[in-house]
């Protein structure tokens, strides 16, 4: 079924294709006598002699595009939602004035799908994302380059009074979950084992557009690369100070290049090369959208120094166990007792940006 998706044709056109390069050939290609269908012996080294023959016809290809000095063709670019408006559709301009007759193919697909397709040669593009915690793909079929390293920043609604200014300030808050087989979903469960808490999830959301529609609701806090963040209106979220969240890595992943010479396709090397120049250019838009914060001045008025409150109305906060209490920040615990009140020192909470 899948060979048959590859090639766009029905499955009972590859069998009936199969069936006659046997006949052709006088011996069994193809082991039927499993569940899964394999390559006999003789299927394997057809299959040797086949991708030599493409290697050839690439090469071929890759040698008169010398001879006409024009790049033509489509390549097809599998891609997410952030990367496919800030860096693809730049890229696109770019590639469209250089080399009009290169037809970039956009394709909005991610994770293990668009890897199959990749290894199928449906895609020629791939743009993944990762989490920068885990180890970057690699195999030996597939090359990989780096895009971009792409901030997490922490959103919360834009109208809660005083924003959390550290990791504690965060551990008793709703949040706005990334799917856990994604990068903020990694992301979150990271930040949660490093500081040792339990995130409350109320809402897992795959989508960056829905997840900070929610946060502008007020229904909890999120993990969002930088990215996403040029898509919001001024105001609609508040960007925490709260840094040091990791970040995701952005790649082009192609296939490996089968030529002799191993040089990559050159068609698609112009199109990675537009996609870098539009990925450098975004890097300057996004210090100019979101400017690293400042720490609050030593000298800062008393009143700044005070504990903020709360940042979630009472009733959308769990209940602290009564051994933990002494744990959380001062703006964090529920009132004293007046005569206990001298047993408790008051706190200063950390200067912002921490």
């Amino acid at each position: 079924m899948r060979a048959a998706e590859a090639l766009y044709l029905t499955p009972s056109a590859v069998s009936q294709q199969l069936a006659q390069l046997e006949r052709e050939v006088g011996l069994a290609l193809i082991d039927r006598s499993q569940r899964s269908v394999s390559l006999t012996p003789a299927g394997r080294v057809l299959a040797g002699y086949a991708e030599r023959v493409e290697e050839e016809l690439v090469e071929a290809k890759r040698e008169l595009t010398r001879f006409t000095e024009r790049l033509a063709g489509p390549v097809r670019i599998a891609a997410f939602p952030t990367v496919i408006s800030h860096i693809l559709v730049p890229a696109m301009r770019e590639l469209a004035e250089r080399h009009p007759k290169i037809i970039p193919i956009i394709h909005e697909i991610y994770g293990q799908p668009a890897l199959q397709e990749l290894r199928l040669g449906s895609v020629d593009v791939l743009i993944t994302e990762q989490d920068m915690s885990l180890p970057a793909l690699s195999q030996p079929s597939l090359a990989t380059r780096l895009l971009y390293v792409d901030e997490y920043r922490i959103v919360l609604p834009p109208h809660w009074p005083d924003p959390p200014c550290t990791v504690a300030d965060l551990m008793q808050l709703p949040w706005v979950a990334g799917d856990p087989g994604q990068a903020c979903g990694q992301a979150l469960e990271r930040l949660a084992g490093l500081h040792g808490f339990e995130p409350r999830k109320v809402h897992v959301i795959t989508e960056f557009g829905p997840a900070l529609a929610l946060v502008a609701a007020g229904h909890g806090v999120a993990i969002v690369p930088s990215l996403a963040l040029l898509d919001v209106p001024e105001g609609e979220v508040r960007v925490s100070e709260v840094r040091d969240v990791g970040a995701r890595r952005l790649d082009a992943v192609t296939r490996v290049s089968r030529t002799r010479s191993g040089e990559p396709d050159p068609v698609q090397a112009v199109v990675i090369a537009a996609i870098e120049e539009a990925t450098a250019a975004l890097q300057a838009s996004l210090r100019a959208h979101l400017p690293a914060p400042e720490s609050a001045p030593e000298s800062a008025p008393e009143s700044a120094r005070e504990p903020a409150r709360s940042p979630v109305p009472e009733h959308a906060r769990e209940p602290v166990p009564e051994p933990a209490r002494k744990s959380l920040p001062e703006h964090a615990r529920e009132p004293v007792p007046e005569p206990a009140r001298e047993s408790v020192p008051e706190a200063v909470p950390e200067s912002p940006g921490g």
